[in-house]
């Protein structure tokens, strides 16, 4: 009988990080099944730990960056996302995935909109982890480094007093250490109040391993010479873990 906890990852039109993403979340233990958006019902969420929206362009963000995602997701399967959060599941959402949660108001209230540059950006970029309590940033360190790559990451919400706030409440878990997009208070990442949904905009499936950083000469971190991202699978897949005890 399989002991590893499931992570789910759902597949839309034009999403094209699954693959990257499933094979992240199996190097640190997970069991992991890549569901088309045409297959979702939900049903398919029993026995899963995790949900994953990954990254890409799904629907070719005709509309806007995740908006025909989260409708088709809506119409599938209704509010059976927000259900299997209070049950006790975790949601992660990774550049498109992370637009797509709060187009379903599972994080708290913004928008990610084009980036100030007006441009699509691919660069790596400094992060700051402000919430080193959230299971999906325990075993990172204070500071590290991603690679983003999007034209909409700009997260802004109706008053910028209201990111203010997501900074002195911990819902904002990660925020980029240089302005890189114009996000308002710099926010590269959002939790919800369980504390067990989580979208970011960096790629964490990118930089595994040390190799697959720019620098040469990087270290990565623990036995097997782990990149940044690695840190936060590792970090979800402990606290699933533990709560299975």
């Amino acid at each position: 009988m399989e002991d590893r906890p499931c992570a789910l990852l759902l597949k839309f039109p034009g999403t094209n990080c699954d693959a990257e993403t499933a094979r992240a979340l199996e190097a640190v233990g997970f069991v992991t099944e890549v569901l088309p958006v045409s297959a979702l019902k939900p049903e398919k969420l029993v026995g899963v730990s995790l949900v994953v929206l990954s990254g890409g362009f799904s629907y070719g963000d005709y509309v806007m960056s995740g908006r025909i995602a989260s409708l088709v997701t809506e119409q599938k399967i209704g509010e059976t996302l927000k259900d299997f959060r209070d049950n006790g599941g975790y949601l992660l959402g990774i550049c498109n995935g992370f637009q797509i949660l709060t187009q379903l108001d599972l994080l708290p209230a913004g928008s990610l909109v084009e980036n100030a540059s007006g441009r699509f950006q691919c660069q790596w970029v400094k992060l700051k982890n402000l919430a080193p309590k959230s299971p999906f940033l325990s075993q990172c360190p204070a500071e590290f480094e991603l690679p983003i790559a999007h034209a909409e990451g700009r997260l802004v919400t109706k008053e910028a007093a209201e990111a203010a706030g997501y900074v002195k409440s911990g819902a904002a878990a990660l925020v980029y250490g240089d302005d890189v997009n114009g996000s308002f208070e710099r926010i590269a990442g959002l939790q919800d109040e369980s504390g067990r949904v989580f979208g970011l905009m960096p790629h964490p499936e990118r930089f595994m391993k040390a190799r697959d950083h720019y620098d040469p000469d990087w270290e990565g971190q623990g036995e097997g010479d782990w990149g940044s991202g690695y840190w936060i699978f590792k970090s979800l897949y402990q606290a699933i873990k533990e709560g299975e005890v």
